[in-house]
Formats: structure tokens, sequence, C-alpha cells
């Protein structure tokens, strides 16, 4: 099924910690998003973790940064398949999102969703990948929006074709600036390990049949 037919609840964890991440992702059947930059200490965050359980304490090696409920909107799925537990074909770049202080969560949160994503599906000739974890409730750490994850099929190609044209670029400013608050943390490069499936489903550990 293809994933934008799909939109569920997912909790998210954001934090520093790798090799942490790397393996709890791994463990529950997760989504890991890593950033492996040598010297990242001006990033907020390095790891971003998907999964869906029914025990949230599995998060809390990796959650540093803050951990969320959040529902998954897949905007764009990209052509190439990939295998699990490998890591994904191309980049994301990983886009946290604070509310406009002139809109309310909610406000903001229906902008970035019926008008912001037409906008970003027209307006980014290279995005081969878009999904939105608008989030739903912040369960610690620094407060958050949403979290925006586009991806392109390489550095390059985002760096040279994240626009088209200058027009694009006035189009995607213009419009972000109208719901999203101008200190909203920057952006963070990562790359895509899914250990099942996206979005990601539970490792089953009860009855069946």
């Amino acid at each position: 099924m293809p994933c934008q037919d799909i939109g569920m609840h997912e909790l998210i964890a954001v934090g520093n910690d790798v090799d942490a991440a790397l393996e709890i992702a791994k463990k529950l059947n997760g989504i890991s998003y890593i950033n492996n930059q040598p010297d990242a200490t001006k990033l907020p965050f390095r790891t971003l973790v998907r999964v869906m359980t029914d025990d949230p304490s599995q998060l809390s090696g990796i959650n540093d940064v803050g951990s969320y409920l959040a529902f998954s909107r897949c905007i764009r799925e990209r052509p190439q398949s990939a295998e699990a537990g490998v890591t994904s074909p191309g980049i994301t770049a990983i886009f946290p999102l604070l509310h406009h202080p002139d809109f309310t969560h909610e406000q903001a949160d229906s902008h970035w969703r019926d008008i912001h994503a037409p906008l970003a599906l027209k307006h980014h000739p290279g995005m081969w990948d878009y999904t939105q974890l608008s989030i739903v409730q912040t369960f610690s750490g620094t407060p958050i929006d949403g979290f925006a994850l586009v991806s392109f099929e390489s550095l390059i190609d985002m760096k040279e074709r994240f626009f088209g044209d200058d027009n694009d670029r006035e189009t995607i400013y213009k419009d972000v600036a109208t719901f999203a608050d101008s200190e909203s943390p920057r952006r963070v490069i990562t790359t895509e390990t899914i250990n099942s499936s996206r979005p990601p489903v539970p490792k089953t550990s009860w009855a069946q049949g």
C-alpha cells in the first residue's frame, strides 16, 4: 500500500546517541534518521527515531532532546524502494517546526498540511520523498509542532535542486514565514534506515490466533 494512503500515530524520539538510536530502532522495528557528521555540536539533534510500541520506556536512552506523539502524513513517496535494515537511498533533511507566534498549533498545522504541502510538491523540483510528522503531544524535552522529513536522491541534488528558480525560492520562503516561527531550530541532514516498513509497525510480542 502506498504510504500516501496511510496516516497513523507514532512515537518519536529525538536525541544525540547514534549507536543507541540505531539499536533501539532495530529492536522495535522502527525507522532511524541519523546524522553522522564528525562535528555536530551546533546541530539541535543528531538522531530521530519513529516507532510504534506499547512500552515507551524503551525510548528513554534516545530521547535526550525530546519524545513526542506524532501523526505521520506521507505527502510524496520516493520512486525507489528501500531494503529493510539497510540505509535507504538518498538523504533526508529534517526541518523542525515551531508555529508562528500569531498562529495556534492547530492553525499552523492546518496551513502546513493544506497549503504548504501542495506548494512544496510544486516548488521543490528535486524533492523525491516528503513526510510531515505533526506533533500531537510533547511528552518530554523541547516543545515542537512538527518535523518535516524532506528527502532527495543525493546531497548534491538537495543543494542544486531544492528550488528550481528564484520564483520557487520566493514562494516557499514567503509561505513558510506565514505559519512557522523564524526561530525554529535549524535543519539536520540525515540518512534513513527502515527496519521493517514505513510507517513503522510494532514487533508483535503478544498471543496470536
